[in-house]
């Protein structure tokens, strides 16, 4: 079947499906809706409609990126509003059911805002609202919108056009588009794609291999999950369009398997394309054969490095090896091997699709298109966003992100990831884009954004961080194996109030030391939260060491707690809840805390009644005289 009647007839599908004659029920249901509840609100729809003899469609679909309003439920009444509900509950279900699909009254006061052409009184147009005004939504324009399941949905929307466009150019032809976009590497390195393309295109062999890293492992990321659990065919294409451009015949998704709903939904697509045609042999009726296959990584960190990765789909352990020869020369069993992230494939058919100049467009000088951020910590609008590149950390945080949640005071902002940068303030006026990031001491990582408010101690972040890393290091080289183990031996005493004056001067010194000798990425980026946090907070460093005390009042060693005698009624709630036996006093009698029983666990505060608030935490240590 050609092309054009491929996409004919999942166009008249979809259209079929937007705008039928019953109510279309869609529900965000990717691994944040469903830990929200998601299957549970589609089962409370699916049994009222039964009771009520309503007839009506349910689709699930991905992640549309307010992951603070899940679940979230789109309903498209026929000719009526397109209106997306937040924070969809059972019960808000059922009133939903009652007031808005039978009575036509929309609920307000649910509504996150409407879509489309949609106008209601008292409803924002989505589009419009502080989360989305700022973003540019590109790489994740299907997602929340389409089924992931279902390929059709794909297709309508533009889906597989770029493959068959590619399909109709010369191999070096696709190389240079991908060149003039600037589209570069997602994956955290920043290396132009095109180039990387091109070194493969050109190297010796008539086996060679695509791979996807998937294998996204730091902590409080999630953009590529999401992404394989929304919008799995943009992957598969853009790989496809890879294998063609290169002269490979088969290719590999790493992913972890601790995603196991993205791993259904890929193998899902990957089966649904060779059906269509899109993968196997023939592919579009040409002469072009390309198959894929999913991978499963055992959650190894540190296994997101690409020679480290071969390593484990070889069947060897993860470890990094000496570059070069680089993968593009030798790679997956020593053929030439692409190997690029989620992201920066799932590009690459719109670029096809619509031109190097528009994606180019986006963007900065030296940093085209659009940055994908899990935004995470204290901030009041957590999710996946997408924003154009140059927009500046003060627009994210505040606009987007809707500033400090619980009224907090902002403090820091953290890019890249466990082996990205701590930024203050003062930087809140920084560019997102890869040098001004790098410049700042951070990097763009492959998209983790996490804030923090006064609440946080930096040098615990730091000493956080660097354990994260320093347990997935493979251990292969020297500086990286023993010298993140020393650093993070110096910031164990730093908290504990064992710290010394010049071991701040030795982090930074075994920092930049680290940094250089490491042999992969892992080592190289692993001081920035520590070097980071002395650069722009050495501050606190001295109050730990110095003064023994933590400002945060996080640092169990560096912390007290005490009573206040004149706020004390002696009403007994905090002795009777101190798991240690350490708070002492007779029923209506002040009440002292015994400073050697203490352990700091901060239940007596947690405890006290607030309209007494007579226990309080101090910075420092405190002298049972001082009880």
């Amino acid at each position: 079947m050609k092309f054009s009647d491929i996409k004919k007839s999942a166009e008249d599908e979809w259209h079929a499906l937007q705008q039928g004659n019953v109510p279309l029920i869609v529900i965000g249901a990717a691994t944040c809706g469903r830990s929200a509840g998601a299957l549970g609100v589609k089962k409370t729809f699916e049994e009222e409609f039964q009771n009520r003899g309503i007839q009506a469609e349910i689709v699930e679909v991905g992640c549309l990126g307010p992951c603070y309003a899940e679940p979230l439920v789109n309903i498209i009444k026929p000719g009526g509003p397109n209106i997306l509900y937040k924070n969809v509950t059972g019960k808000i279900a059922v009133e939903l059911v009652e007031n808005y699909i039978v009575n036509d009254n929309p609920l307000p006061e649910y509504a996150l805002g409407t879509l489309g052409d949609s106008k209601v009184d008292g409803i924002p147009v989505l589009m419009e609202t502080p989360f989305f005004k700022s973003q540019a939504r590109e790489l994740f324009r299907n997602s929340g919108f389409i089924d992931p399941t279902n390929i059709n949905h794909y297709i309508a929307n533009g889906g597989y056009s770029g493959l068959a466009k590619a399909l109709e150019m010369e191999p070096a032809k696709v190389v240079e588009e991908i060149k003039a976009s600037g589209l570069r590497g997602r994956g955290g390195g920043g290396f132009p794609t095109g180039m990387k393309w091109e070194f493969c295109f050109n190297a010796p062999g008539d086996e060679k291999y695509v791979i996807c890293n998937a294998d996204e492992g730091d902590p409080g990321a999630f953009m590529d999950r999401s992404l394989l659990e929304s919008d799995p065919h943009a992957l598969i294409e853009g790989m496809t369009i890879a294998g063609y451009t290169i002269g490979a015949g088969k290719g590999y998704i790493y992913c972890r398997a601790e995603y196991p709903l993205a791993v259904k939904r890929l193998r899902n697509a990957i089966a649904q394309s060779k059906e269509k045609g899109f993968l196997g042999e023939n592919i579009l009726g040409g002469k072009f054969n390309f198959d894929l296959e999913v991978f499963l990584g055992a959650g190894a960190f540190v296994c997101g490095e690409e020679t480290a990765l071969i390593a484990s789909i070889e069947g060897g352990r993860g470890m990094p090896r000496h570059r070069p020869p680089f993968p593009a020369q030798s790679g997956l069993r020593g053929k030439p091997t692409l190997l690029n992230n989620v992201k920066t494939y799932s590009y690459v058919p719109k670029i096809i699709n619509r031109g190097a100049d528009w994606f180019a467009g986006i963007g900065t000088e030296k940093s085209k298109g659009t940055a994908v951020f899990a935004l995470t910590g204290k901030v009041t609008n957590c999710g996946l966003i997408e924003v154009p590149m140059g927009i500046s950390l003060r627009e994210i945080i505040y606009d987007i992100g809707g500033g400090v949640s619980d009224g907090g005071e902002f403090k820091a902002v953290q890019t890249g990831g466990p082996s990205g940068g701590c930024l203050p303030a003062s930087h809140l006026d920084t560019p997102i884009d890869y040098d001004s990031l790098r410049a700042a001491g951070s990097i763009m990582g492959s998209g983790g954004m996490v804030v923090m408010d006064q609440g946080t101690c930096m040098v615990d972040v730091a000493r956080y961080f660097l354990d994260f890393t320093q347990k997935e290091t493979c251990g292969e080289c020297v500086p990286c194996r023993l010298g993140t183990k020393q650093m993070l031996n110096i910031l164990e005493e730093i908290t504990e109030g064992k710290g010394k004056p010049e071991d701040v001067d030795q982090l930074v010194e075994m920092g930049e030391a680290i940094k250089k000798a490491s042999l992969c990425g892992l080592g190289q980026t692993a001081p920035n939260p520590v070097l980071t946090t002395i650069r722009y907070f050495r501050e606190e460093y001295d109050a730990h060491i110095q003064n023994r005390s933590c400002p945060a009042l996080l640092c169990k060693e560096l912390i007290s707690f005490r009573i206040i005698p004149e706020k004390c009624t002696g009403c007994m709630i905090c002795a009777r809840a101190c798991p240690t036996d350490a708070i002492t006093g007779e029923k209506k009698q002040v009440h002292v805390i015994d400073q050697s029983k203490c352990i700091r666990c901060g239940v007596c505060l947690e405890k006290c009644p607030k309209n007494f608030l007579a226990v309080e935490c101090i910075a420092g240590q405190l002298s049972e005289g001082e009880q």
